[in-house]
């Protein structure tokens, strides 16, 4: 992938309590002729909380809003809404996060889910509906919805430790067939853990996937999948190398060293532009061709 010469997009500001420390991992979608960012940002509390800005080139800002747009509001989240991902589905937008709350000192995370209106979100007016826990209890976070229904049912895909996990839904209420998609893979970048990136991508072939594998060393890159057009949790194609890992310092050095992490990825101009956290510090983009994916996967 190409990084964008002036990575990163997005850093700190100090002056804003909530987000001073850190922005990193977005959630992209590309509407009304804009890239839409969903950020995690941390202040000194050390509780993520979800700000706003948008892209017309998707590289250059060119507007932030000052104030939060998504923060806690349920005693499941209370300690943060981390890492957003954001699908178009049906007219209507879902939103999956990590709701995090600490108890004693351990950390208890999982997924939680909320919609809201298009024209409402491209408005501003942030009328988020009720906030779900698709899996009440269960350690689980990394999830995103497909921005298509398949054989008449919302899917979604999360992680269950290690492994990049698939779910079915009738009503984004109720979740079941859940099975595992992906395992990390023995002496490679991606042999500890693996998990889901941003949206889904649907082509002729199938559903392009992008997603993050670990390895032993704790190094995150980022890695590309084609899964199957009517049984996503069929894999035809995993790429053998990442397409993304730390090189630059903005990656390799943070508060969390050697990370690059997506939750966010859109499509124009024939280019993939994907959203990614900087060593948990800070914001970026990389960018390919639709041509070159398409040649990957064709191998």
């Amino acid at each position: 992938m190409e990084r964008f010469s002036d990575n990163p997009i997005l850093h700190p500001i100090e002056e804003h309590a909530w987000e001073s420390r850190e922005v990193f991992n977005a959630a992209a979608i590309y509407l009304d002729g804009k890239v839409h960012l969903l950020y995690r940002a941390m202040g000194n509390d050390k509780v993520s909380r979800l700000g706003y800005a948008t892209s017309l080139d998707g590289y250059t800002i060119k507007e932030r809003f000052e104030n939060p747009v998504f923060e806690p509001a349920t005693d499941s989240e209370r300690d943060g809404c981390e890492d957003p991902r954001l699908s178009d589905v049906e007219g209507q937008l879902v939103m999956t996060y990590t709701a995090l709350r600490e108890y004693n000192h351990l950390q208890v995370y999982q997924i939680a889910l909320t919609t809201i209106a298009k024209d409402d979100f491209i408005n501003r007016q942030w009328n988020w509906q009720s906030r779900k826990l698709p899996f009440p209890g269960i350690r689980n976070k990394n999830a995103v919805i497909f921005p298509q229904k398949v054989n008449g049912r919302y899917v979604m895909l999360h992680r269950i430790d290690p492994d990049l996990c698939i779910a079915y839904s009738e009503d984004l209420t109720k979740w079941c067939d859940i099975m595992s998609v992906m395992k990390p893979r023995g002496e490679s970048w991606d042999n500890w853990k693996i998990g889901v990136a941003g949206t889904p991508i649907k082509i002729n072939e199938g559903w392009i996937v992008l997603y993050h594998g670990v390895s032993v060393e704790r190094m995150y890159s980022l890695g590309i999948v084609l899964l199957d057009k009517d049984q996503p949790e069929q894999v035809l194609y995993r790429s053998k190398e990442h397409i993304l890992a730390p090189k630059e310092d903005y990656e390799r050095f943070g508060k969390v060293p050697n990370v690059v992490f997506s939750c966010g990825n859109v499509v124009f101009d024939d280019r993939l532009f994907v959203y990614y956290g900087g060593a948990d510090n800070v914001l970026c983009v990389a960018t390919i061709s639709m041509d070159e994916v398409l040649s990957l996967i064709h191998r």
